[in-house]
């Protein structure tokens, strides 16, 4: 690897740092501190070890692990669910999405990794400190020529049409349920997260009195397990209820009899 590069240091407790290479600097932790300058055109995959014994692995970071560094400005979706909206929504590359709201800009980001390098995401947000916010890390990703930034809400406009999906992260998304409709292609997929079930019935009943479609909502539950011989378990803690995630698909009106 290089100086400048950025790693992760997997460490012999189980903690992940994300650290840039820097020569003459040192990275400390409770586990002591890795002179950086010796991880210099090692392969990833090496061990170093810290001051006081302790073995890490030098490893080249996973995009979500990127991902999850980014300042929080508003709440995040987590990975369990961001594999789900990908493949609910049906995103690929070349793919056309408006998303509302860019938030953190974790979703955005997520989608604009799979839609790249000929697809692409209209992100709406009514705060322009989120915009703002997003803009810098959708650049430091390398993803922000995929995103159309754009300070607007979707309860009231989506400029875009004939879209692919329309993912909505925000408080009234049975607001947003008509100009969805009006924005998706034949058939194209509108995808809701809300955090309750109050609001999840509200976007439904919406949802179907619009004309949409093969209607379902899920919710995802994550629960590692301690493996040991003879002793495995399901750990005590675990990441439970995030969001719930409701999709359906748009549908034309019948033709006259």
């Amino acid at each position: 690897m290089l100086e400048g590069e950025v790693v992760l240091f997997l460490t012999e407790k189980g903690k992940r740092h994300l650290v840039q290479v820097v020569e003459g600097k040192r990275f400390h932790s409770e586990e002591g501190y890795v002179d950086l300058s010796s991880v210099v055109g090692l392969p990833y995959g090496s061990s170093v070890r810290t001051n006081i014994g302790c073995t890490w692995f030098v490893l080249f970071p996973k995009f979500v692990e990127d991902l999850m560094k980014v300042p929080r400005v508003t709440q995040i979706v987590y990975p369990k669910d961001l594999g789900a909206i990908v493949v609910m929504a049906d995103i690929h590359t070349g793919s056309r999405v408006v998303e509302a709201g860019t938030g953190s800009g974790v979703l955005t980001a997520s989608i604009a990794s799979y839609v790249r390098p000929t697809g692409e995401v209209y992100s709406y947000d009514v705060s322009e400190r989120n915009i703002a916010a997003a803009t810098a890390q959708l650049a430091r990703l390398g993803l922000l020529r995929y995103v159309k930034l754009k300070h607007g809400d979707v309860t009231s406009r989506i400029d875009e049409l004939d879209v692919d999906a329309v993912i909505l992260d925000i408080p009234t998304p049975w607001l947003a349920v008509s100009k969805a409709h009006q924005s998706l292609s034949a058939g194209g997929t509108l995808l809701s997260l809300s955090p309750t079930i109050e609001q999840v019935v509200e976007t439904v009943e919406t949802m179907k009195e619009t004309g949409f479609i093969d209607i379902e909502s899920i919710e995802i539950l994550l629960r590692r397990l301690r493996v040991r011989r003879g002793m495995t378990r399901p750990e005590h803690i675990m990441r439970a209820h995030t969001t719930y995630i409701t999709s359906g698909r748009k549908a034309l009106k019948s033709a006259p009899g």
